[in-house]
């Protein structure tokens, strides 16, 4: 059985690039072309759609649960849908639900979005500042399958650096919150590395921060980053660059408003959206191979 970083760097190799497509519905924006009689059908709807234009094209899509949580128990189920619909096209699936406890409570969230019994995802993100008692849970159902999680390690939000920016005292001197996260997502994967050279205990880090990316990439040399922040938050290909290792892998670069909403700075229009969508794709794939491993 091939761990989780063997199976994802697998995909990115097969399709020829790192790209996740977030799957980040707002009705506000959904196409007068996908609307069904409530809003998860309607989210549903549009998920399909998108994933259909992609899904030959991307390895991983990436629905942002709090998108569908807020439509209470439909939402959810369009959530889970969502999932099993883009497994179903051979997609992996990023479960971004950055889930976080200790003890039973930890195990519980682990099995909820890995254990199979409710999200079937191949990955979750995690949060990781309760310490390892609230990542334990998720690394041991990493080590029992072929899944994987994010932790969260340097946000792409402008205030992430309130906390992850802030120095830090350690023997040997100082470093940021962000940088001793690092090691600690290094640590707690040195395990779960596969064939590929990988951990499938990854990290999640901002493409809006590039100097901290390179300091994190030399901290984390066999992890897999997962990396928001491209295009509508400002991140551009030049940022996502130190997230790569020099083979030109160890990253997947996540884009969500730039895809799946490209068809209102399109000429396509609202019915167009999944052609739209396809050449966003197609678009950024070219602006990460002009600048991946050189």
């Amino acid at each position: 059985m091939k761990n989780f970083a063997d199976k994802l760097i697998q995909a990115i190799q097969k399709k020829g690039n790192p790209i996740c497509v977030g799957l980040d519905p707002r009705m506000a924006q959904m196409p007068e072309c996908v609307k069904k009689d409530s809003p998860a059908e309607t989210f549903l709807e549009f998920n399909k759609g998108i994933i259909d234009a992609v899904a030959d094209l991307v390895p991983v899509v990436k629905p942002q649960i709090a998108f569908y949580e807020q439509y209470g128990s439909e939402g959810y189920l369009a959530f889970e849908k969502t999932c099993e619909y883009a497994q179903s096209k051979g997609l992996i699936v990023i479960a971004d639900a950055k889930r976080n406890d200790i003890g039973s409570t930890a195990e519980g969230y682990a099995q909820a979005f890995l254990g199979g019994f409710a999200v079937k995802a191949d990955a979750v993100t995690v949060t990781p500042y309760l310490g390892y008692d609230g990542v334990k849970p998720f690394v041991e159902v990493c080590k029992k399958s072929d899944k994987g999680i994010f932790v969260l390690v340097k946000t792409s939000n402008k205030s992430s650096c309130e906390l992850q920016d802030c120095d830090v005292s350690i023997p040997d001197g100082n470093m940021k919150v962000y940088e001793l996260m690092g090691h600690y997502v290094e640590s707690w994967g040195a395990n779960e590395v596969g064939e590929s050279g990988y951990s499938s205990i990854g990290a999640v880090v901002g493409a809006t921060f590039p100097d901290q990316a390179k300091v994190l990439r030399k901290i984390m040399p066999q992890t897999i980053f997962l990396v928001p922040g491209y295009g509508a938050q400002g991140g551009a290909a030049e940022d996502v660059k130190p997230c790569f290792n020099k083979d030109g892998l160890g990253a997947i670069i996540n884009s969500s408003r730039g895809i799946i909403f490209a068809y209102e700075s399109s000429d396509y229009g609202p019915d167009g959206y999944q052609d739209a969508a396809r050449d966003a794709v197609s678009k950024m794939a070219r602006e990460l191979s002009d600048v991946i491993g050189k």
